[in-house]
């Protein structure tokens, strides 16, 4: 079983993986957005695929331990976060019920392409490459961002300073991308490459940056700024000054053969932008620095 981030109010990091002892638990209720206002919009409902609509349910595929976006609630079962109520809004706004299911980032695009799911969404940038397999209705703004150790003891100050040293990064993602791209700069410079650590837990790398086993995590911006503010309390990590690097939108990925289905979610989140129940959402989860106020499908 792979490890999850389990999160309070003040993000908890367990290093019994790595043979050390948890802080103990901050119990304090992590925010939710209201959602009770939204109502169905027949005239959005009938751009869904039918077997969608006569399910009533839309299969949601998400990495799930990545605050703020998505993560699970002190019952260590019930998922939230901004991408959570952002698609329960989208899917009460098409008449159905949002179901999660918790997969590795990696196989988020093949659950997709072979129907497993019927939509993805776990902080994952609509990029050209992408495109060629899935679409993306582009809900955020994001960018990597870097995140060390509180006190920045070894100096990193921006992509230059990770010459030579051991990064950790998400597999599949683009940090991954960026981490070997920016090795390859450090080497044709003369200096070291960059090491790079890359595992499908978020935590893990979390705990490798306390423990020192690496220098930096590159991750979204989201997600750096949620952690570094409440990991021990903001006393664990900080995060370099810098603007997002590669920024560029997150997507909810939809099968190419599913257009239809595009088309109502993209009308959906205008409806939500357009009510204001969108900016309640990135408010509620201190994120309106990545807002958007147009939805659009692989960037149109």
């Amino acid at each position: 079983m792979k490890p999850r981030l389990l999160v309070t109010s003040l993000l908890v990091l367990g290093l019994a993986a790595c043979g050390s002892t948890s802080d103990p638990a901050q119990t304090s209720t992590p925010p939710s957005s209201d959602l009770g206002s939204v109502k169905k919009d027949d005239a959005l409902a009938a751009l869904l695929p039918p077997e969608i609509a006569s399910a009533g349910t839309l299969k949601v595929g998400s990495n799930i331990q990545n605050p703020p976006n998505n993560f699970y609630d002190q019952d260590g079962k019930t998922p939230m976060g901004s991408e959570v109520d952002l698609i329960k809004a989208i899917s009460a706004k098409l008449g159905l019920k949002a179901e999660h299911s918790d997969m590795a980032f990696s196989s988020l695009i093949t659950s997709l392409e072979t129907g497993r799911v019927d939509v993805t969404m776990a902080a994952m940038n609509d990029t050209a490459e992408r495109q060629q397999k899935i679409d993306f209705v582009d809900y955020f703004t994001s960018g990597i961002t870097i995140m060390v150790q509180k006190g920045n003891p070894q100096g990193v100050k921006g992509p230059d300073d990770l010459c030579g040293k051991g990064i950790a990064v998400n597999l599949g993602s683009s940090q991954e991308q960026f981490g070997k791209e920016q090795s390859a700069k450090c080497v044709a410079a003369g200096k070291p490459e960059v090491t790079l650590s890359v595992t499908d837990s978020d935590t893990g790398n979390q705990n490798q940056l306390r423990t020192g086993r690496v220098a930096a995590i590159l991750n979204d911006l989201p997600t750096a700024v949620y952690v570094a503010k409440t990991a021990g309390d903001g006393q664990y990590f900080e995060v370099v000054p810098l603007a997002p690097i590669n920024g560029g939108p997150y997507g909810i990925g939809v099968a190419k053969k599913n257009a239809k289905l595009s088309e109502a979610i993209k009308g959906a989140l205008q409806s939500l932008i357009d009510d204001g129940t969108y900016e309640k959402i990135v408010t509620t989860w201190d994120i309106k620095q990545g807002a958007i106020t147009k939805a659009a499908i692989n960037g149109k």
